[in-house]
């Protein structure tokens, strides 16, 4: 039972998501964080609502340090598997508008371990250590 329980607990923290909204005042920009490991895969939704305009310019600066300029968006949806170690950096800016804009952002990292995914590997292991307990049961219980 408690080898089950750690199981859960391990298996429950390998994929990351988060679910955020914030206002993106009017002249600036706000700048989200997400530390990433190599390999990890990512995908990142926003949406934009404003009042009379609904798009913000948005840009990443990957953890190599490259940036990609996706320009002028209102509903977003980008996917990338990370090959550096690092924080990679969500920049939304609203510095053409005097508007706030409303932000909701999505976003899910998912780690993997020898080009596997996470939670596959854990189970493989978790699969693999009930098999050696019960093989070291049966054979401890057999008479001689």
């Amino acid at each position: 039972m408690l080898i089950l329980l750690l199981a859960i607990s391990i298996v429950a923290a390998v994929v990351e998501a988060t679910s955020t909204s914030f206002t993106v005042r009017g002249g600036e920009e706000v700048v989200k964080s997400i530390r990433l490991a190599v390999e990890d895969h990512v995908l990142i939704k926003f949406t934009v609502v404003g009042q009379t305009g609904s798009t913000l310019a948005f840009y990443v600066v990957y953890p190599d340090g490259s940036v990609q300029n996706f320009g002028s968006v209102g509903s977003f949806s980008h996917e990338f598997a990370c090959d550096f170690e690092g924080s990679c950096e969500l920049h939304f800016s609203n510095v053409d508008s005097v508007e706030d804009k409303l932000v909701t952002l999505d976003y899910e990292v998912q780690h993997y371990i020898f080009g596997v995914p996470q939670m596959l590997f854990l189970t493989i292991i978790i699969v693999l250590v009930c098999l050696a307990a019960v093989a070291s049961f049966v054979l401890m219980g057999k008479p001689r």
